[in-house]
């Protein structure tokens, strides 16, 4: 068996019978120092417990986790199918009927709301250590699998599954600080960064932090280039399509937006919307609580859209564009081979035509032959005006009717101005998951679909 494993060496997918044998010899030596890894890091954290007054039954706890991934460690190694640790099939199955796309967005946004409403019980220590080795755990478990070894560990998708448990780490540190604050202040007390305010020279303190983590992530790259090789393609071709085509990950994000608007609006309107929105946050924010420390109770509103925008409107359509998307864009499941000829048939179809044709029994109002400019104008005009009407509506009355509903107070603070500002970028927002859901759920298109002049939403 070749211990030393290269993570070039897992791409190629060998989801074939006859390749799973020489699958698993070449994963073997990867996963036992895998579980190795594990086994240290959870006897790191038996050792911090175990040196603090009253935690040895949680260092005890964390002894027996590493020893188990001790246990695993040979039967990982050993390249035996029956012996190694892996997920059953029925397991992986379940998953890949769950990453369909509807699933996929509303599980994500349904674990956002969890985390949200519980985020008190998610932020201690002891429980987030646990769901981080449960992840590892059926991540190294996964691993067995050809098609998901070939995804997650394709030198373009290693730095992304770092970032991604990085974001988490991050998330849950900014969350936990919060949540302290909270507690704190309906005490009475101040904020944990109230403590701690004695200033801090910028030489020698700041710039010998700065000196050792530059040097800290240089040492890093070295070893991070020594073991994984670049990801190097043959030179490009006319004759030779990459299937898929993916942009680089921070564009996956639009990548994936193009499959549900137009690119004047995914590519333009959007982005441009996300930077007029940052711009606009000082101007439209009328609570003054919340600056310079972490707070959740205090400005709920603006927690809920900043991680609604970020995690499940940016980085799980990043995650998708990563992992679920594959050949001719369609989307496979972790455990999914990535079939060159998968057809998903989508009979895809805009808002005038389920109006007109659908509902109404007729065919699309159309010129007749010979119109002139003016009489053209008014028959797409004609076509396409339930899909004006609704996006009129949305734009124009839902505003007032949050105002005197849900957001009273916000239009009260705020004044005229600033909330039919705030209003109507919050629906603007809105358009990305309420055109997802439409397209996975009906088929719809378009809402408006006005390709004579290039004009489609």
């Amino acid at each position: 068996m070749d211990v030393h494993i290269t993570l070039k060496a897992v791409v190629p997918l060998l989801a074939a019978e006859g390749n799973l044998p020489e699958f698993l010899d070449r994963i073997s030596g990867f996963l036992g120092g895998y579980y190795l890894a594990l086994a240290m890091m959870n006897a790191v954290m038996a050792f911090v417990l175990w040196k603090r007054k009253g935690a040895i039954g949680a260092a005890l706890v964390w002894v027996a986790v590493a020893v188990g991934f001790v246990i695993l460690s040979p039967l990982a190694a050993s390249a035996n199918e029956a012996m190694m640790p892996q997920l059953p099939q029925f397991v992986r199955d379940t998953v890949d009927k769950l990453t369909s796309p509807t699933m996929y967005s509303l599980g994500t946004s349904g674990l956002l709301i969890v985390f949200f409403v519980f985020r008190k019980f998610f932020v201690q220590p002891l429980v987030a250590w646990t769901m981080l080795n449960v992840v590892l755990l059926v991540m190294g478990m996964a691993m067995t699998d050809p098609n998901f070894a070939a995804i997650v560990t394709k030198p373009d998708n290693v730095p992304i599954v770092s970032m991604v448990f990085l974001l988490g780490f991050f998330t849950w540190l900014a969350a936990n600080k919060a949540v302290q604050n909270d507690e704190r202040t309906a005490r009475g007390e101040v904020p944990l960064e109230k403590l701690d305010d004695e200033k801090v020279l910028v030489w020698p303190d700041l710039v010998y932090t700065e000196l050792i983590c530059m040097i800290a992530l240089t040492a890093l790259l070295l070893v991070w280039a020594i073991a994984l090789k670049a990801p190097l393609e043959e030179p490009a071709s006319r004759v030779k399509t990459p299937n898929p085509s993916k942009a680089p990950w921070y564009f996956l994000g639009l990548q994936e937006m193009l499959v549900y608007f137009d690119p004047w609006y995914a590519g333009v309107v959007l982005p441009s919307l996300v930077i007029f929105g940052l711009m606009a946050i000082p101007y439209m924010d009328f609570n003054k609580k919340g600056n310079g420390y972490y707070t959740i109770a205090e400005r709920k509103f603006s927690y809920l859209v900043f991680q609604f925008g970020f995690l499940e409107l940016w980085v799980t359509l990043i995650v998708l564009g990563t992992f679920l998307r594959g050949p001719n864009w369609n989307i496979f499941g972790p455990f999914e081979t990535w079939d060159m000829h998968k057809v998903d048939v989508l009979n895809n179809r805009n808002l005038s035509e389920y109006f007109w044709i659908n509902w109404l029994g007729q065919s699309l109002p159309h010129a007749p032959p010979g119109a002139s400019f003016g009489e053209s104008l008014g028959y797409i005009l004609l076509r396409e005006a339930p899909g004006i009407l609704a996006v009129l509506a949305y734009f124009i009355v839902l505003p007032p009717l949050m105002a005197v509903t849900v957001f009273r107070k916000f239009f009260v603070k705020m004044g005229f101005f600033r909330y039919m500002l705030m209003s109507n970028m919050l629906l603007l927002m809105m358009t990305l998951p309420i055109k997802m859901v439409l397209r996975w759920t009906v088929n719809l298109k378009y809402i408006i679909a006005i390709p004579e002049y290039f004009l489609n939403f």
